[in-house]
């Protein structure tokens, strides 16, 4: 199960909003080994597309080495889907390379004016098995 608080749920949801029509991306960081997100770290979608998401590979060394500084780790890798429901594609799959990591999908499809539900689903992807987990929204 994914424990999140209030404003880290709805700081990705806005970073969603905010960058619909395309796909918005990033990683909430925790300290390493505690599963717990902390620190919300928006990131650029370097393929700006309302299709696929690509972290731009100078950004996303960078952030490694900060986690690597700060003793975090990704404890959530987020996106968001524009046009189809908050479900791991198959390119969202073969992305998933952290097996400890809650893959959050916020999807934008059924709207995207202020107010509009937001579908919030988190999955774990280990070696391509996608497996949805239940999301506690907590303070």
């Amino acid at each position: 199960m994914l424990t999140i608080t209030r404003e880290l749920h709805d700081a990705i949801v806005a970073h969603a909003r905010a960058d619909h029509p395309d796909e918005a991306c990033g990683v909430v960081a925790g300290p390493a080994g505690s599963d717990r997100p902390e620190r919300f770290i928006p990131m650029l979608n370097a393929a700006r597309s309302p299709t696929f998401y690509e972290f731009d590979s100078a950004d996303l060394l960078k952030l490694y080495r900060e986690m690597d500084d700060r003793d975090e780790e990704p404890v959530v890798v987020y996106h968001s889907h524009t046009a189809t429901e908050a479900y791991p594609s198959r390119t969202d799959v073969s992305y998933a390379s952290e097996p400890n990591a809650h893959y959050v999908l916020v999807s934008t499809a059924d709207g995207h004016a202020e107010g509009d539900p937001f579908q919030f689903r988190s999955f774990r992807i280990v070696d391509g098995t996608i497996t949805e987990e239940d999301v506690e929204i907590v303070g």
